[in-house]
């Protein structure tokens, strides 16, 4: 999820600022089930919507609470005044603000209720509940006509078996039964997985869960999940991220769980290409989801410590293509593949964080990849975005792509140190005309302020006319304490 870094979860705070990116969910799942709404709707008029966390955002006087600001689409993009801003202060959502519990740095999206309007699943991870240090707490905000308002608990069917209830979410229609599912994950190898819809009273049709081979503790458990149609058969599968249970290191390893009539099948599970960030998008239509996943990590150079960034080679980004059998071949893409802009430098983070969505409406997914620490022009960690298109032979690394800073002509703002932009890349038809645009996060932005970056598309590429720069402050977040806004967004 994110500090971008995708390094292991952490308290967002100012200090990831000189320390790192930080991480937190998946990227965008566009390879769609039969419920699973490509793009959210929120309000359900036919214009993409998109929700970025601001979850170290002070709120009431609590540093570290934390907020999500949900941005409606429209015919002219998103906007700082269509929007809706949520903490655990704001009428009809359970709880209250209090300090470090992180609440919005984790959400996922789906018609969990069935009545047509999507609604957000909302973690505060690092709540105290009832005693629990970072028991953590996981809500669900209500889609109407007029967007997101009232929440409901989810409750942990489990508190004593784990903290950080919440760390990650995914959702869609694992058994295929034509409801909307939940997987939550915590600190333990075991996955929650909530089917059937969810009530406004919080009840879900029924639940079970999953327990890939994945290592549990305080800073284990899943880093992110992925949800998405691998193998076309219309069943959700789940991608999860986590590091392997059978090294003394902690090495990353990424697990291909397959939904079935009866939901996900941990016993066919099989294990990927290792990176920490995933998306899942058919970048070569041939009607199966391929498999993206971002900034693999490697041991560290004694091997004394958990896996690291492949910050040696500035990053990597794996591409496992889906088939009938689900995940089938893989291929490998960095700075320094093909035409691909840049080169691949230490510290980069290419592939921190990515997003799949049709930018030209051909067919085929396009993927943007961020690299959030890539130094411009003697300025360090400004942070760029690389977009590559997508054809019947994959994607197009040779020719079309384009590489996107806030040097760029036409993208709002200039590059500055640690902007990291690129900390969050999320590809969403805002405009409802069928082609996907861009939204941009700096969570590094103005000393830790954050901002999102709209970019649409013009029908054939992403374009920097009608581009617009959201700051915390006009979408109602404090600027109090570094709220990094920008640093996630809803799956």
């Amino acid at each position: 999820m994110h500090k971008h870094l995708r390094l292991a979860l952490a308290t967002a705070s100012a200090a990831a600022l000189t320390g790192g990116l930080l991480t937190f969910t998946a990227a965008t799942a566009t390879a769609a089930d039969s419920v699973h709404h490509p793009v959210a709707d929120f309000n359900n008029d036919g214009y993409g919507d998109v929700a970025y966390a601001a979850g170290a955002a002070t709120v009431g006087g609590k540093k570290g609470a934390g907020q999500i600001v949900a941005l409606y689409g429209s015919a002219n993009g998103v906007t700082s005044s269509k929007r809706t801003t949520i903490s655990q202060n704001t009428a009809g959502v359970p709880g209250s603000a209090e300090t470090n519990d992180g609440f919005g740095w984790l959400s996922a999206y789906g018609d969990y209720n069935g009545d047509g309007y999507d609604d957000l699943a909302v973690s505060a991870y690092l709540e105290d509940v009832s005693g629990d240090t970072d028991g953590g707490t996981v809500l669900i905000v209500w889609g109407s006509a007029s967007g997101l308002s009232g929440a409901t608990t989810l409750n942990d069917p489990a508190p004593s078996s784990h903290d950080k209830w919440g760390k990650s979410l995914a959702s869609g229609d694992f058994d295929g039964d034509g409801t909307e599912d939940l997987a939550v994950g915590a600190t333990t190898s075991t996955i929650h997985v909530f089917k059937g819809g969810i009530t406004k009273s919080g009840t879900a049709g029924g639940s079970y869960t999953v327990k890939p081979p994945i290592m549990s503790g305080n800073g284990a458990g899943p880093i992110n999940l992925t949800a998405g149609d691998v193998n076309g058969d219309k069943k959700t599968d789940l991608i999860v991220d986590g590091y392997e249970t059978d090294s003394d290191y902690g090495w990353n390893a990424n697990y291909y769980v397959p939904g079935t009539a009866s939901g996900l099948k941990v016993t066919s599970a099989q294990k990927l290409k290792p990176g920490i960030v995933t998306g899942i998008g058919d970048v070569n239509g041939d009607g199966f989801g391929d498999i993206v996943t971002g900034e693999e990590w490697d041991p560290s150079k004694d091997g004394s410590e958990p896996s690291v960034p492949e910050s040696a080679t500035g990053g990597k980004v794996h591409i496992i293509h889906g088939s009938a059998s689900g995940p089938a071949g893989a291929t490998s893409v960095t700075q320094n593949t093909g035409n691909v802009p840049g080169s691949s430098e230490r510290g980069d983070f290419f592939g921190n964080d990515l997003s799949l969505g049709d930018i030209n409406g051909d067919g085929f997914q396009d993927l943007v990849v961020a690299s959030a620490g890539e130094n411009l022009g003697g300025v360090v960690n400004a942070g760029a975005v690389t977009v590559l298109y997508g054809s019947a032979s994959g994607l197009n690394t040779t020719s079309g792509y384009q590489y996107l800073s806030q040097s760029t002509a036409g993208v709002p703002d200039s590059d500055e140190k640690d902007d990291f932009f690129g900390t969050e890349v999320k590809l969403t038809d805002v405009t409802g005309d069928g082609k996907a645009d861009l939204t941009v996060g700096a969570y590094g932005e103005n000393s830790g302020n954050g901002s999102v970056t709209y970019l649409p598309s013009n029908g054939t590429k992403i374009t920097t006319a009608g581009s617009r720069s959201l700051s915390a402050s006009s979408v109602g977040v404090s600027t109090d304490a570094a709220p990094l806004f920008g640093g996630n967004a809803a799956n």
